[in-house]
């Protein structure tokens, strides 16, 4: 089992009284570092942490209540990611609190997730209704229908994949709903469709697919797991260019979608219809 940076004083499967009032304390970093120096990765990779917070509100200058959803875009170059049950309960503390203005509101939740991230977090509020919130479905070969032997032993690693045809470069679009991973806190399953883009060294499909499904039984943060593949996956692939982004289904009001890449300014895709 994958130690938890931090994990001696992460929130994570503890019970935590109700939290009453504006409480930017309870935000919890955990750092990146140990997860990439374990992976043997050598800089940083490009992409955000994208988060929609569903039950996102706080009260105006006259204490009616605002509701909003709130796209949180945390930079993959922040020393820390945001532990994400102190990520809910902060947000939860905000909901008897007035603010003069959306924007003085907006100013404030980004302070408080920087200060904690170590770098300048983005918010977007959109409105309950807002059309970017539909869901889209994943574009490229889904992999899922391919035949496997077994699900492979042991924990994932870059062994596990192989190329095709002798690995000529090609692009290509792949994607995944099979992919389950474990809070390395809690034990409980984490469940999330996987996309990646990549040209390079053409990857056999269904060493891919075991590969995704070697993370089934494998306990690491969401974004750790993102970066894991990534990282495995440029190691064997070679690429020209790669990106790939995990879908995490819902829990407590928010879904998380870590999104890495070989190039900068690269965006992140919408929300799925699954989440």
């Amino acid at each position: 089992m994958t130690e938890a940076p931090g994990s001696e004083e992460t929130l994570l499967g503890k019970t935590v009284s109700p939290v009453t009032g504006y409480a930017p304390g309870i935000l919890h970093p955990i750092s990146r570092m140990t997860g990439r120096a374990a992976l043997g990765m050598e800089h940083d990779p490009y992409g955000v942490d994208l988060w929609h917070a569903y039950e996102l509100s706080w009260l105006d200058h006259t204490g009616k209540p605002v509701v909003g959803v709130g796209r949180f875009s945390v930079p993959a170059s922040s020393p820390n990611m945001v532990e994400s049950k102190s990520f809910k309960l902060y947000l939860n503390s905000l909901n008897n609190e007035r603010f003069a203005s959306e924007q003085a509101a907006i100013t404030r939740i980004v302070a408080d997730i920087s200060k904690v991230a170590g770098d300048t977090v983005e918010l977007e509020l959109l409105a309950v209704d807002d059309p970017s919130l539909a869901g889209v479905g994943l574009q490229g070969e889904c992999v899922d229908s391919l035949p496997i032997d077994a699900i492979a032993a042991g924990e994932p690693e870059a062994g596990m994949l192989s190329l095709a045809d002798g690995g000529p470069v090609i692009e290509a679009t792949l994607y995944s709903h099979l992919l389950r991973s474990l809070c390395p806190v809690t034990g409980q399953p984490d469940w999330a469709s996987i996309w990646l883009h990549y040209k390079g060294r053409a990857l056999d499909r269904g060493a891919m697919l075991r590969y995704l499904l070697s993370f089934r039984n494998h306990h690491e943060f969401h974004e750790q797991c993102v970066e894991r593949m990534f990282h495995d996956l440029s190691a064997v692939c070679e690429p020209k260019f790669l990106h790939i982004q995990g879908f995490y289904t819902r829990r407590g009001g928010m879904d998380i979608n870590p999104f890495r890449s070989t190039e900068p300014g690269t965006r992140p895709l919408p929300r799925l219809n699954r989440q």
